[in-house]
């Protein structure tokens, strides 16, 4: 015999039921893992939602593949809000079958109606409990120890794709080791997913029906409290990331913590990259949420822990939308020191967007006040940005002049690392209007100060700036050897933008000796990243390429 034991809810109740004689097999399917039965000789088949495509097959098979395939987008659209979940994928194949609002060519319709309501399950609601989306989850819900039923309704504030372990356990208020057993009970219960180690995540039909019990039964005082948990969790580990991959940065002063708030511990560059890579949705997210709670030295200060990894890896358009979310949060709190700096940064984005006249706007701004907070520091580093972009205009003699009066500027007591930066940009300058000799003289200074302070950011930048001064001298091989070093650099640091603009000179040096293959091998790497990060400069790189 074949016995079928469907949606069993624990393995005391199976049990009794398990055929004793050989030649039977028992096919048991659940909401939970049955470990119990794992341990006594049972094999475990774990289900996950349908892909993409199965999901469309299930509609097809529903609606018809003519009806499905005739109206794409909004078969995509459909699927990606039913999450892959069998159940609502045929709630909304019964719907369009059965309604007379949804004939031949009304999943254009349905699909608005879905995208509607797609942060609810309002859509997807039925009058069958066997149907029922919210009475399905409740099932699963049901059962749950009371920590994890409280988990699972406040993992409906996290904002990202995913949740770290000490995400969750600062969202509950909970030591690190305590969050485990409910985060395991939740997996058990398939009402989230370990999608990697220590990263867990539900689907949005679950999120809907968390954020909906945590409405219910959790005050607005505990949804604030726990979601201020969680942006003081994302700061703080924010804020020792920046400074882990750029440990030469001027900190700044974290808001204390709220109790219970757990950071990450970073060993490694690597760790911290690792970490800023898979937070970047939730991080990206919780400056908006800051500022929606009032809550705006947070809001800034996660623009500040923000800066270089955006930077490094071309986002610029999240770069704009945080300096900005952080110019009015500096606003509100009457801070002129955050608002020049939130003006200059906007400045220096503006640049590389192409977007000058929009740059050199906000880069008057910040000097306008960084001179009345008599602030020479601030007014240093403007001047180095207003040069950046003049020289982007090719406005390369007024680049030099405000590269200059930064050097002018800077405090005789100040940094190797600091004045080292500065030497390459003025270098860089220099080179741009032909004067060489003293272009070499500033960056193979600069590159001294950069490895005696351990400035590893300011090494790979000099090195480039010396590749460039080389190839223009047409010392090839010195050149090519000074763009390896800064391409090792920027590698082992994650600078992304800084990667593909060395391996974009690097092609160019490698067409001047006559390789041309090497060259356009070097190009199309720069215009793989370009083009991932969407760099205005990738068109510059195509170009080359297309010309040969």
């Amino acid at each position: 015999m074949i016995v079928l034991l469907d949606n069993a809810a624990d393995a005391e109740q199976v049990r009794p039921l398990l055929p004793g004689a050989p030649g039977s097999v028992a096919v048991v399917t659940s909401r939970h893992q049955l470990p119990g039965l794992v341990a006594e000789g049972a094999r475990p088949v774990t289900l996950d939602v349908l892909s993409a495509g199965e999901s469309r097959e299930l509609l097809a098979g529903r609606l018809g593949a003519d009806r499905v395939g005739a109206a794409p987008r909004a078969t995509g659209r459909i699927v990606e809000i039913c999450a892959g979940l069998p159940l609502a994928l045929a709630m909304v194949a019964a719907r369009a079958t059965t309604s007379p609002w949804y004939g031949l060519d009304g999943l254009d319709a349905l699909a608005a109606e879905l995208d509607e309501f797609h942060t609810s399950l309002d859509a997807l609601a039925s009058a069958d409990a066997a149907t029922d989306l919210r009475a399905v989850f409740s099932w699963s819900y049901g059962r749950l120890a009371p920590a994890a039923r409280r988990l699972f309704r406040l993992l409906s504030l996290h904002p990202g794709r995913d949740v770290g372990a000490l995400a969750a356990a600062s969202l509950a208020g909970l030591p690190g080791s305590a969050v485990r057993p409910p985060l395991a009970e939740l997996c058990r219960a398939h009402l989230l997913t370990e999608r990697a180690p220590g990263r867990y995540a539900f689907h949005d039909l679950l999120r809907a029906y968390a954020a909906e019990l945590l409405d219910d039964h959790d005050t607005e005082a505990d949804r604030r409290a726990a979601r201020r948990r969680l942006l003081d969790h994302l700061l703080g580990t924010a804020a020792a990331a920046a400074l882990t991959i750029e440990p030469l940065r001027d900190p700044i002063a974290v808001v204390p913590a709220a109790p219970g708030v757990t950071p990450e511990p970073f060993g490694k560059r690597e760790d911290a990259l690792a970490w800023l890579h898979a937070e970047l949705p939730a991080l990206r997210s919780a400056v908006e949420l800051a500022r929606d709670d009032g809550l705006d030295a947070h809001a800034w200060q996660l623009t500040w822990s923000l800066a270089d990894f955006l930077n490094w890896h071309g986002r610029w358009h999240d770069r704009e939308a945080t300096l900005r979310t952080a110019l009015a949060a500096a606003g509100r709190l009457g801070d002129h020191a955050e608002q020049a700096r939130a003006h200059r940064c906007l400045g220096h984005t503006y640049t590389r967007l192409e977007r000058y006249e929009d740059a050199h706007a906000h880069l008057r701004k910040a000097l306008t006040l960084y001179l009345g907070l008599d602030d020479p520091d601030g007014q240093v580093q403007t001047h180095q940005s207003l040069s950046i972009v003049l020289e982007r205009q090719g406005e390369h003699h007024a680049a030099l002049r405000h590269a200059e009066r930064a050097l002018e500027l800077y405090a005789p007591g100040g940094s190797k690392a600091g004045l080292g930066r500065l030497l390459n940009s003025a270098g860089w300058c220099h080179a741009q209007v032909g004067d060489l000799r003293q272009a070499l003289a500033h960056c193979e200074r600069a590159a001294t100060l950069a490895r005696e302070s351990g400035d590893w950011v300011a090494q790979a930048a000099t090195w480039d700036s010396l590749g460039y001064i080389r190839h223009r001298l047409g010392q090839h091989g010195p050149a090519l050897a000074a763009y390896r070093l800064a391409l090792d650099l920027r590698r082992a640091i994650g600078h992304r933008c800084g990667e593909a603009g060395t391996l974009a000179r690097i092609g160019d040096t490698q067409d001047a000796i006559g390789d041309r293959a090497a060259a356009r091998a070097s190009w199309r790497d720069a215009l793989a990243i370009l083009d991932e990060m969407g760099e205005p400069g990738a068109d510059a790189v195509r170009a080359r390429l297309q010309a040969g």
